[in-house]
């Protein structure tokens, strides 16, 4: 199972969390989120270790700041958190890994994933909310069992301490990844490195 730890924007606790070695780190460039990351040095981000995928989250960006930023930080792969299309993915499929966000709840329609199936590389299924981004909330998680694709995803929304060991039993062939966030923090953007510690050895059991 890999581990995506999101929303980072401290250098000393971004050099911190990457310490631990997860496979992807997310930074959000969405104005409305308490972890915006704007005014970090491109460097610092370029210096963290080559095997760890550095994700840019974006909702409803233009293509042309999404590839500045790409271009700036050397991102890997991006994190698309709006309503944006499949064409819209597309543009940025193979030039680096794309994730597509969606919220779930009991309504959810996963037919509507069939025109992205072939534009993205995961999904990441998060917990639907009025707003953009995390909530530090759960789903359901049985309601995967809806999900019949062949692209993998990750699983996001809520997941904290309490609840890691219980995401071992996710037994969904598409199960990729987890997703950490807001219920890792001391404050918005700042990881504690003993959860995410505990965490990162519960799930590498």
């Amino acid at each position: 199972m890999k581990i995506k730890v999101c929303g980072l924007k401290y250098p000393e606790n971004i050099e911190a969390v990457t310490a631990l070695q997860p496979d992807y780190v997310g930074f959000i460039f969405y104005g409305k989120s308490p972890r915006y990351m704007a005014g970090l040095a491109a460097d610092v981000l370029k210096s963290l270790p080559e095997e760890i995928k550095k994700t840019g989250v974006f909702v409803n960006e233009s293509a042309e700041n999404i590839n500045s930023l790409i271009a700036k930080y050397g991102f890997e792969a991006i994190q698309l958190h709006g309503n944006e299309s499949p064409e819209f993915c597309a543009e940025f499929k193979g030039k680096v890994i794309v994730l597509k966000a969606f919220g779930i709840n009991e309504d959810f329609d996963f037919e509507q994933l069939k025109a992205y199936a072939n534009n993205v590389d995961f999904f990441l299924f998060d917990t639907k909310t009025k707003k953009y981004g995390g909530s530090g909330k759960t789903f359901d998680w049985g309601i995967l069992d809806q999900y019949t694709l062949d692209v993998p995803f990750f699983l996001s929304g809520g997941l904290g301490p309490e609840n890691i060991e219980e995401v071992k039993n996710i037994t969904h062939p598409q199960f990729y990844g987890v997703d950490l966030n807001s219920r890792f923090e001391i404050e918005p953007g700042l990881k504690n490195i003993e959860k995410l510690e505990r965490a990162f050895a519960i799930i590498k059991q």
